[in-house]
C-alpha cells in the first residue's frame, strides 16, 4: 500500500547530515520510506500534514513492562535500588502471562502515543509455572503494531545463594539456556525491517552468576543475538562486586566476556575513565535511563565524556516502576536538563538529545533500518501539529524542541512499519477503556500480596 503524507511542514531527519525538510510529501510502501518529496504514484491512502512537524519514531532501548502494574506504591516510593528490589520482588512473584499481557499493553500504548516506534524489553523474572511471559509481551506488541525487542532475561542467584531475588523467581542455568534458545527460535526475526527480535539478558551482577554471563554470552554469539544487562547502576552494586569478587562491576562482566558491539549495557552511571576508554574501543554500547537514575537517586552518568569517546547511548524509560511512566517525550526533556545541570555547557543539546532517542537508540539495539527519516529506512515516524497553544513562540525550532521545551501531548500521527497506530492521541488498534478495564482486575490479584 502506497501511503502520503502530504504538504508536512517540516521534517526533522535525524539522519547524519541532519537534514531538515521544509514543506514536502513523505511516501511509504511496503513498510519502508519510499521518497521525500515529489513522487510519481496515486497514494492508496493519504494524510494532510499541515502545519504538522515529523520526527522519526523514537526507540526506547531499556524497559520492564511488567513493572507498570507496580507504579507509584506509597511503601516503597523513598527507597533506593537495592531496598526497593527486595520489597517489590514479593508482589513479581505472582506474574503470569495475563499479567504480562495486559501490563505489556498498558505501557506500550503509552509509549506509542508519545511517538516511541520500537521497545525493547528486559524481562526476567519468570516465577515457576507463570507461563510464555515472552509470547505474551510478543503478543501485546502485534495487538498494538508496535516493533519490539524483548530479552529472555534471566536470574539463577537467590537470597540463599547472596543474591537478591527470593527463590521463587529464579531458574537453573539448563532451564534458562534452554529456553533462551527456544526464544530465539520461536521469536527472532534477523531480517531487515523486523518487528520482532530476541535479546539474552542475565539481569545483574548480583542476581545472576558468573556461569550464567558466560554461557548466555556463548549462546548469544552461537545465534547471533544481542546482549543486555543492567552495570554500573548504584554505588552498592559497585561495593557488592568488590566484596564477592574483588573487582569494579565493569571489569568483572569484561572477565566473563561480555563487551563488544553486541552488548549494551542499562544505565552505565559509575565508570571511571580507563572503564569508559575500554567501553569505547571495544563498541559496547549504553541505554540512558536518567529519570530512574533520578528517581532512585542513583547518580547521573557521564554523558559528554560517553559521546566525546564515540560510545553508541541511547535513551530509555527504564521499568515503569522506578519511572513511573512510559514517555520517551519525557525522558528527552529530563535528560536534557539533568545534563545542563550536572555538566554546564558541555551537556548535550535538545537536538543532540533527540538524536540519542533515535539514532542513537537504533545504533544501540544494532540496527541500520531504524532511527532517521531517510529513504529505504522503515517507515516508523510520529507527527505533532506546531500551531498549538503549547508551542506558541516555540515550534520555529524543532530540532531543539524536546528538549528546551518539551512537548507534553500526545501525537496527531503515529506510523509503525508504514501503517498508521495512533491517530489524534489515541492507538487505533486496542480500546484502552478495554485494557484498563480488564488491568484494574487483573491488579488487584496482584497487588493482593501486599
Amino acid at each position: 500500500m502506497l501511503t502520503r503524507l502530504k504538504n508536512v511542514d517540516t521534517i526533522v531527519s535525524c539522519d547524519r547530515f541532519d537534514t531538515v525538510y521544509r514543506h514536502t510529501d513523505l511516501w511509504f510502501e511496503n513498510g519502508e520510506i519510499v521518497k521525500i518529496g515529489s513522487f510519481n504514484g496515486l497514494p492508496d491512502v493519504e494524510y494532510d500534514c499541515s502545519g504538522m512537524i515529523v520526527y522519526p519514531g523514537l526507540i526506547n532501548v531499556h524497559h520492564h513492562l511488567y513493572q507498570y502494574f507496580t507504579r507509584n506504591l506509597k511503601s516503597v516510593q523513598d527507597y533506593e535500588l537495592f531496598d526497593w528490589l527486595k520489597a517489590l520482588y514479593g508482589v513479581w512473584k505472582n506474574l503470569n502471562e495475563k499479567t504480562v499481557l495486559l501490563s505489556s499493553l498498558a505501557g506500550m500504548t503509552e509509549l506509542m502515543r508519545y511517538g516511541c516506534t520500537t521497545c525493547f524489553d528486559h524481562h526476567y523474572v519468570f516465577p515457576k509455572s507463570a507461563g510464555d511471559l515472552l509470547a505474551a509481551q510478543f503478543e501485546a506488541a502485534g495487538i498494538l503494531g508496535i516493533r519490539m525487542h524483548a530479552s529472555r532475561g534471566s536470574m539463577d542467584l537467590s537470597e540463599k545463594d547472596g543474591g537478591l531475588p527470593p527463590d521463587s523467581v529464579v531458574q537453573t542455568i539448563d532451564e534458562i539456556l534452554k529456553d533462551s534458545e527456544n526464544a530465539i527460535h520461536f521469536y527472532h526475526d534477523p531480517n531487515r525491517l523486523s518487528m520482532r527480535r530476541v535479546v539474552l539478558a542475565p539481569c545483574s551482577p548480583f542476581s545472576a552468576s558468573a556461569e550464567l554471563y558466560r554461557d548466555s554470552a556463548l549462546l548469544a554469539r552461537k545465534h547471533g543475538v544481542q546482549l543486555h544487562t543492567h552495570l554500573c547502576e548504584t554505588k552498592d552494586e559497585e561495593n557488592y562486586t568488590l566484596s564477592a569478587f574483588g573487582k569494579r562491576p565493569f571489569a568483572y562482566l569484561a572477565s566473563l566476556g561480555w563487551t563488544g558491539p553486541d552488548v549494551f549495557y542499562a544505565h552505565g552511571i559509575h565508570f571511571n575513565e580507563a572503564e569508559l576508554d575500554s567501553i569505547a574501543s571495544s563498541g559496547t554500547k549504553i541505554a540512558h535511563c536518567p529519570v530512574s537514575n533520578m528517581k532512585l537517586s542513583s547518580g547521573v552518568m557521564r554523558l559528554p565524556d560517553m559521546l566525546d569517546r564515540g560510545i553508541a547511548v541511547g535513551l530509555a524509560v527504564d521499568g515503569s516502576a522506578s519511572n513511573d511512566g512510559s514517555n520517551l517525550m519525557d525522558e528527552m526533556r529530563v535528560a536534557y536538563l539533568v545534563h545542563r545541570l550536572k555538566w554546564g555547557k558541555r551537556a548535550p543539546s535538545g537536538y543532540e538529545i533527540l538524536k540519542l532517542a533515535t539514532a542513537g537508540s537504533a545504533a544501540v539495539l544494532g540496527r541500520d533500518d531504524i532511527g532517521s527519516i531517510e529513504e529505504s529506512k522503515a517507515a516508523d515516524v510520529f507527527a505533532i501539529r506546531k500551531d498549538t497553544s503549547d508551542l506558541l513562540c516555540a515550534a520555529d525550532d524543532p530540532m531543539d524542541l524536546f528538549g528546551n521545551v518539551g512537548y507534553h501531548r500526545p501525537c496527531d500521527l503515529v506510523f509503525v512499519n508504514g501503517k498508521l497506530t495512533v491517530l489524534d492521541g489515541v492507538s487505533v488498534n486496542v480500546d484502552e477503556n478495554e485494557i484498563r478495564r480488564n488491568a484494574q482486575i487483573e491488579l488487584k490479584r496482584l497487588l493482593s500480596s501486599i
